[in-house]
């Protein structure tokens, strides 16, 4: 495995497969890697001559300064991690590779980016469009692999995609849990023993939700997500909200055999913890 930090190291290594038309496989990450990581790894292993990972905490899709200053960073063991998953190249450039010039580009995803991560972290998703178009450009992927876990950003860099000329193919990865179901996440390591206890409550209240559906209405079961996970004191609801997949608009009613997903955003704070689950009525 091989680790480069300039644009110019990047290129010179990825020349001789873009010229004979390899494919090339793209996990974008920000490092403090876990197994929800690795499995996108493995997933581009699998279709692609050659994996290539980068690592930088982008600070333009930020929007609490302190967030950014506590963002878990261990380059040494996130690289330990690559080489025994078989990454081929670690991408880590510093602030000045990736913006050595201020980035002012605005984009624009409609509806996409207007609810839930949108509406409650501003210009967020400008910052992720930001540096994911910035990444494309420079590694110049056949397929980018993404979790979905962050399943509004799965939403946004396909547009982002498509607005780039329809590639790279975005790959989605189903969410990756720990034994107890807690969707894994770089800032669980934020938690504290107490708060991580607690937090599986999160996900077994999805699942339970998933039954719920012949039995609720829309708004019921929202508003039941809401009220069994802030009867956690350890735990607060930002949103739950019941969305159609592809477009991300609210969902009023249930439809035979159309899946929705349920999206949440809790706080163990100051932690904030996102998941979501498919529902199936």
């Amino acid at each position: 495995m091989l680790i480069v930090h300039t644009i110019t190291d990047l290129r010179q290594l990825l020349q001789s497969a873009h010229r004979q038309e390899e494919p090339i496989g793209f996990v974008p990450t920000m490092g403090a890697l876990h197994f929800g990581h690795l499995s996108l790894v493995r997933a581009c292993k699998k279709q692609c001559a050659i994996t290539v990972v980068s690592i930088f905490v982008n600070p333009t899709q930020f929007n609490d300064p302190d967030d950014l200053r506590n963002y878990p960073r261990d380059l040494k063991q996130d690289c330990d991690l690559l080489l025994a998953s078989g990454a081929d190249i670690v991408f880590a450039p510093n602030e000045k590779e990736m913006y050595p010039q201020p980035d002012t580009r605005r984009f624009s995803f409609g509806h996409l980016e207007k609810v839930m991560e949108g509406k409650y972290r501003p210009a967020h998703f400008n910052g992720v469009a930001q540096v994911v178009s910035r990444l494309f450009e420079i590694v110049q992927p056949t397929y980018a692999y993404f979790g979905e876990k962050d399943f509004q950003q799965v939403a946004i860099v396909r547009s982002l995609a498509a607005q780039m000329g329809g590639y790279p193919t975005i790959i989605a990865c189903p969410v990756v849990r720990e034994a107890d179901g807690l969707a894994m996440s770089s800032r669980n390591t934020l938690l504290t023993d107490v708060q991580r206890s607690h937090a599986p409550l999160i996900a077994a209240t999805l699942v339970q939700a998933q039954a719920k559906t012949k039995e609720m209405t829309v708004d019921g079961l929202r508003q039941w997500v809401i009220d069994t996970i802030n009867a956690d004191a350890e735990l607060e609801v930002e949103y739950a909200e019941i969305v159609d997949e592809q477009t991300l608009q609210a969902v009023g009613h249930w439809f035979e055999g159309v899946p929705s997903r349920l999206c949440v955003a809790v706080y163990a704070r100051p932690v904030r913890l996102i998941d979501n689950i498919r529902l199936q009525p």
